[in-house]
């Protein structure tokens, strides 16, 4: 009995530290995401790094809307080569009026290593292949109807977005998401709680909806039986 209950014990605690080094894993989890370099973008945590990211994301979608992505593309390396150029210029003039032998100047960034670690390679590869999985296997649920109301739901939404495409163009939806990306979350922050509240009546609203259409529907009836 008595070695039993050490067992038991034993394993009770296993389990205990188990489940605390699992919450731990999650906290540090949540606070590398609350502090990860696009949060802090996009909730203004510095005004001039964000205000910067803004700009230059406003200012490249902008010259796309206006020019080609070719155009655009090479506009911005030229401009990149007549910096570099220039820069590379100057210290060379200035080495030779100086008589020093500093070298060149980009000589730190030339011998820094740029290429990516194969295993780097790899992680990302298998990242990206399982949202790909994941959504491959969303799209066969959803246009073999598996579940109609969630077909129906997609059909309506694709219905708005022939709307949304008759008046935007995609380089306009994005200026609009960019404009939003970095507007709502500071604006959230500020409200959440009533921006909360009102997203629950929401969500209620359109659930007991969805409930009420699919009790209509036999078919989803049917298949959440089966479920």
């Amino acid at each position: 009995m008595d070695s039993m209950t050490q067992s038991s014990q034993i394993s009770s605690s296993h389990g205990f530290a188990d489940g605390q080094n699992a919450a731990a894993k999650e906290s540090k989890l949540s606070v590398a995401m609350d502090r990860a370099p696009i949060t802090d973008l996009i909730h203004w945590r510095d005004p001039k790094k964000s205000g910067l990211a803004f700009g230059l994301s406003m200012l490249l979608l902008l010259s796309l809307a206006a020019f080609s992505v070719i155009s655009v593309a090479s506009y911005l390396l030229l401009a990149l080569l007549c910096v570099t150029i220039t820069f590379r210029i100057y210290k060379s003039v200035i080495q030779a009026v100086q008589k020093s032998s500093d070298g060149h100047p980009f000589k730190s960034l030339i011998e820094k290593d740029v290429s990516i670690p194969p295993e780097t390679f790899r992680k990302h590869v298998d990242c990206g292949l399982s949202y790909i999985n994941r959504a491959l296997k969303q799209m066969s649920r959803l246009f073999l109807v598996e579940d109609l109301v969630d077909s129906l739901k997609l059909a309506v939404i694709m219905w708005l977005f022939t709307y949304v495409g008759a008046v935007f163009n995609g380089i306009t939806i994005l200026i609009l998401a960019n404009i939003l990306l970095f507007a709502v979350p500071p604006i959230y922050e500020k409200n959440k709680t009533q921006i909360d509240k009102y997203m629950d009546l929401v969500r209620t609203q359109v659930n007991t909806t969805m409930a009420k259409l699919q009790e209509k529907l036999p078919g989803a009836v049917k298949s959440n039986k089966t479920e």
